[in-house]
This record gives C-alpha cells, sequence and structure tokens, in this order.
C-alpha cells in the first residue's frame, strides 16, 4: 500500500467495482492522489488479488444493508462508481441482467450515498451510449441511441444522475470510455476478463501461443485498410481522469459528461502489426464477416476533457501496447 494512502487524514473514497480493470487502476492513482480508496465489489468479474491500496469490502451494489453498512463505517466523502456487467453481447442475451445490476444496483448506490450525506460521485460510462456514429469524431453533443441493452443500461444512469445533479444536490460526473486497454506499467494489476473479448489481449494471446489465432470481423468497412477504427486509451489515463473529475466535483466544480479517448483512430489491422511489433511474434489471423452491431469508426473528441478537466493522455498506442504485452507475458 502507498505511504499516501496510509495517512489516517487522507479523504476515504468508496469505489464500487474497485476489483475490476479499471477500477483497481482508479484506486492505484486514488492512493497516488493522496485519497484512501476503499473497494466495495461482489468479485463476480474482480480480482481479490487487484485490491492493493486500502481496504475491501465484499459486497453487492444492489444491496442497500450492505451498502449502508460500509458508508457508515468508512465515511466516504465521494464515490467512484464502476461496478456493473460490461460485455456487450451478453447483454443482447441476458438484458434482464443488465438492467437488474447496472441500472437497479447503481440506483441503490446512489440511495445509500445520500443516506450517509456523501453528494459527489464519478461515473464509469461508456461510448455505447452514443450507438451508431452520426458523424466522427464524436463529442458529448453526439445524439445519444445505444445499439445493445449494455448501451442503455450506461445511459438510463447517466440520465438519472443528471436529474438528480439538476434538482437534488447530488452532483456528477460522467466519462465516457472508449477502448480501455494496457495495464499498470510496473505489473501490479492489468486486464483480466473471463471470458475475453477485447481485442488487444486476444492477440497478445495469439501471440503468446494460448490460442491458435485472431480474427478480423469485417475487411470491407470504409475505412483506410477495410477494417473496423477503433480509440484506444490506456487505462491509467482514464484512472487519471477519475481523479481529475473527483477534484473538480470537491471543489464545489460542475458535473456533466466528457469523452476519455485518445482522439487517434487505429484500424483491426493496424493493432495487428503493433502487437506483431512489440512482441517480436507472428500471429495467425483469420478473416471473418463483419459482426451485428459494430461500428465502422469509432473516435472520440476529447477536447471537452482536455480544457475542462485540464487531462491529457499520456500514453500512445505503442505505450498502451508495450505495458499490456508485458503484463500478460510476465
Amino acid at each position: 500500500m502507498s505511504s499516501s494512502s496510509n495517512a489516517a487524514d487522507a479523504p476515504v473514497v468508496l469505489v464500487a467495482g474497485g476489483a475490476g480493470y479499471v477500477g483497481s487502476h482508479a484506486c492505484l492513482r486514488l492512493a497516488e492522489a493522496g485519497f484512501q480508496p476503499v473497494v466495495f465489489d461482489d468479485l463476480s468479474n474482480g480480482h481479490e488479488a487487484f485490491v492493493q491500496w486500502g481496504p475491501l469490502e465484499v459486497g453487492d451494489v444492489r444491496n442497500a444493508e450492505q451498502l449502508d453498512s460500509a458508508f457508515a463505517r468508512h465515511r466516504p466523502v465521494a464515490v467512484l462508481h464502476f461496478a456493473g456487467l460490461i460485455e456487450v453481447g451478453e447483454s443482447m442475451k441476458r438484458p434482464g441482467d443488465f438492467y437488474d445490476v447496472n441500472v437497479g444496483g447503481s440506483l441503490q448506490l446512489i440511495a445509500a450515498a445520500r443516506r450517509a450525506g456523501v453528494k459527489a460521485m464519478v461515473f464509469s460510462s461508456t461510448c455505447a451510449t452514443y450507438g451508431a456514429p452520426a458523424y466522427t469524431p464524436m463529442d458529448e453533443d453526439h445524439p445519444q441511441a445505444p445499439l445493445n441493452p449494455y448501451g442503455r443500461s450506461k445511459l438510463m444512469v447517466e440520465q438519472a444522475l443528471a436529474d438528480l445533479d439538476r434538482l437534488s444536490g447530488f452532483r456528477s460526473i460522467a466519462l465516457r470510455y472508449f477502448n480501455a486497454a494496457g495495464a499498470d506499467p510496473l505489473g501490479r494489476i492489468g486486464e483480466r476478463h473471463e471470458p475475453e473479448t477485447h481485442a488487444l489481449p486476444l492477440l497478445i494471446e495469439a501471440a503468446l501461443g494460448r490460442r491458435d489465432g485472431f480474427s478480423v470481423f469485417g475487411t470491407d468497412y470504409d475505412t483506410r485498410d477495410g477494417t473496423a477504427v477503433r480509440d484506444y486509451v490506456h487505462v491509467l489515463d482514464l484512472a487519471d481522469a477519475h481523479v481529475l473529475a473527483l477534484r473538480r466535483l470537491l471543489a464545489g466544480g460542475p458535473g456533466g459528461a466528457f469523452n476519455l479517448g485518445g482522439g487517434v483512430g487505429t484500424t483491426v489491422r493496424e493493432l495487428i502489426e503493433t502487437v506483431r511489433r512489440v512482441s517480436g511474434r507472428d500471429i495467425a489471423v483469420a478473416e471473418a464477416p463483419r459482426r451485428d452491431g459494430d461500428a465502422p469508426v469509432l473516435v472520440a473528441d476529447n477536447r471537452r476533457a482536455v480544457a475542462e478537466l485540464g487531462w491529457r493522455p499520456a500514453y500512445d498506442l505503442d505505450g498502451i501496447v508495450r505495458t499490456a504485452w508485458a503484463w500478460h507475458a510476465g
């Protein structure tokens, strides 16, 4: 645990979902910034080994009693909310579960925070709230028309938070991620999903011989090489944005929504070539038809986060891939 997180007077932040991928990296950055993270997680998708910068409260965000107990015990000044189901394909198969956990759990968490007198929340949202891009790069004013229950569940929480911010004094910032990737350069935590569905770890596992190869879904898009374009952003850059958003709310600044992306598009073929170069290994690649719901291009306009939060991504694609490779290969 970092020395800053041992300080008795460090302000406590409850991190719901803090044992997961982005949440654990946010705990690392919170501790470095002089906060004491307290993780609240049911460990259904998170990893106890990722809880390294503060105590763990095992609990379900849908359980009011468990939430009230955690708030009473730790008396946080704010909440960072990462808890939820995230796999888009699963949301098409189990929509009820996604609304139950992502919407119902969020409303329970918000209610518990308000009962405890906490008035600030940073919410982990997603570019999936936008749906199919009407234009790119996508700014925060882009229409929000999600294509799946995952995106709709996140949008519902954004809307609830916006109403509460405007009408009740419970203030919030929603951070809309593009493609989170990479790992802690010191190798303490990284990306670990079961099952894995994200392109970069799948490519790295193929390079390591843990998978037979990698499938490219769609090679006939209207892009520079025919494959889909995505905006990769390092998980520690995302974590930095959460600390900046938290400081803004605690200082009395306004809430709102912010895109978190590098602002640079990378094609699937370019990602493959970067992994080949960084790893020094070949990867067997198979071409497959497009998947339903996959947009040709998803790139963030991140100027609002840069201007208003003072956020600036530190990692380019090469840095993202190098830290991810070190984590998975280690």
